[in-house]
Formats: structure tokens, sequence, C-alpha cells
């Protein structure tokens, strides 16, 4: 399971991570376009943020009951109580950068044009370290490091680079 603020890179790392395991890969954004015809920004654009963060939610708790997969978890699913008892069944990285790098990534992204790191940091934080196992610095480590910290911390081999 991975999780973070925006522009973290989850589903870039997520990725390389299911990969390696053999495992299938879902995100919200994914999720969301297949389900609802739609991702994040026009979903709580047509029908508010407290739908979005209920559809998103609604991915993470069908994703954990269902086979073995990666799954790029919404930030916003950190919020719901639910979801964060959930988590605790599956390993959780946190991958996560100052403020100022992630405000960077999504300057051009089309996801949310008011992303503020910061003020979605002081909403969530507390939840990202009660569910996390391991905490991903991306600001300093590669999508392809992430995945070689993941498979350590499993006790798995890393990945042949050949």
């Amino acid at each position: 399971m991975m999780i973070g603020l925006m522009g973290s890179g989850k589903t870039t790392a997520g990725r390389l991570i299911a990969e390696a395991l053999g495992l299938p890969f879902t995100d919200s954004d994914q999720y969301l376009q297949e389900k609802y015809g739609a991702t994040s920004a026009p979903i709580a654009a047509r029908e508010g943020k407290e739908a979005l963060h209920r559809y998103e939610a609604e991915h993470v708790l069908e994703e954990l009951a269902g086979e073995p997969k990666v799954i790029a978890a919404a930030a916003s699913t950190l919020e719901n109580a639910e979801v964060r008892a959930a988590m605790r069944k599956a390993f959780v990285v946190w991958v996560d950068a100052d403020d100022a790098v992630l405000a960077e990534r999504m300057r051009t992204s089309k996801h949310r044009p008011d992303y503020d790191p910061r003020e979605m940091r002081a909403r969530r934080e507390t939840f990202f370290r009660e569910v996390s196992d391991l905490i991903c610095d991306v600001g300093v480590l590669t999508p392809e490091q992430v995945r070689d910290r993941v498979l350590a911390e499993m006790g798995l081999p890393g990945v042949d680079r050949d």
C-alpha cells in the first residue's frame, strides 16, 4: 500500500513495486476513471469533495478486501477511520518529501490547481504516521530506490539490473 500527498510519486513507485512483486497495481485515478468516468479533479468539480473522498475510500476498502496487490491510495483516504483500520492489515509505505518539492511537482498538474501541501500535511500527517510501516523521502530517493527499500524492508531480494 502506497500513501502520500499529491506529487509524492505513489503511482510511479507503486508500479515498480508491483512489477517486482509480480502483483497487480491499482491507484485511485485509475479506479475513479473506470468506475465513475473521470479522475479526481472533474469528480470534485461535478459532485463535490465529499463525494470524491467517499469514492477514494471505497477504492481502498474494495482493493484491500480482494486479492493481494499494490494499491496507491489517495491521501484523503487517511482521514477515514475505517480505511485506516483496514490499512493495518497491509504493508504501508509513506512516500513523502518537503512541501516545496511536492508543490513544485504539482505546479503544472491539472489534478488540483489550488493544491497546498502544507495545508494537506497539517490535516493528514498524524494519520500517515499512524498507519505507515516505512517512510521514504522521495525528495532524495528515486522511485527505483523506493522500490529497493521496500523490497529490503520486506526481506525480499532486490531487482536484478542487468
